[in-house]
């Protein structure tokens, strides 16, 4: 088992962390969803703090994987056609713009409201803004709606890796399973 991308395909670290943070982002949306209507009540308060603390997770776990990214060969596209290979990496980038926007904008949001950003109860984020009602509200309808842009982008993804696996019947959704 390769640990290291090559030309051909992602290594185990890079499927890894894919799948890692394809289980916690889809975790984060439905907690966030489904906190967001609920009545005000304590199991409401401690769902927020849940989302807090497992977002925080994803903000880190974006920059491993990001880094990860950086430091390693992608496999190529060769048999895909000019137009999908930037529709890939054109989605694929917006993946990270969205895994970095939406966690700092809940951070944001968080720090705007007052309130603390606990990690697990092992440390808490510094405030990155004063305290702002209406700073509060901007941050919340920008993370509500880059949660929205991940979904959509997630539903592409999603169905981008059908259409290769079903249709196609090529390699490019086997790349990214376990080797």
């Amino acid at each position: 088992m390769l640990m290291r991308n090559t030309q051909d395909r992602f290594g185990f670290v890079a499927i890894f962390l894919h799948w890692l943070m394809a289980i916690v982002l889809i975790g984060l949306v439905i907690l966030g969803l489904y906190m967001t209507r609920i009545p005000i009540s304590l199991d409401k308060l401690k769902l927020f703090g849940w989302h807090k603390e497992w977002g925080i997770l994803a903000l880190m776990l974006v920059i491993v994987r990001l880094a990860w990214r950086l430091l390693n060969t992608t496999p190529t596209l060769n048999e895909l056609p000019w137009w999908e290979k930037i529709g890939a990496r054109a989605a694929h980038w917006a993946f990270y713009f969205f895994m970095l926007a939406i966690p700092i904008s809940g951070w944001l949001m968080t720090s705007a409201a007052g309130l603390p950003a606990s990690f697990f109860g092992w440390f808490v984020l510094p405030d990155l803004v004063t305290p702002s009602e209406q700073n509060r509200i901007l941050f919340a309808v920008t993370h509500k709606w880059l949660a929205y842009g991940l979904i959509a982008t997630f539903c592409v993804h999603v169905a981008a890796a059908l259409k290769h696996y079903v249709i196609n019947k090529d390699e490019i959704l086997q790349r990214m399973l376990w080797p």
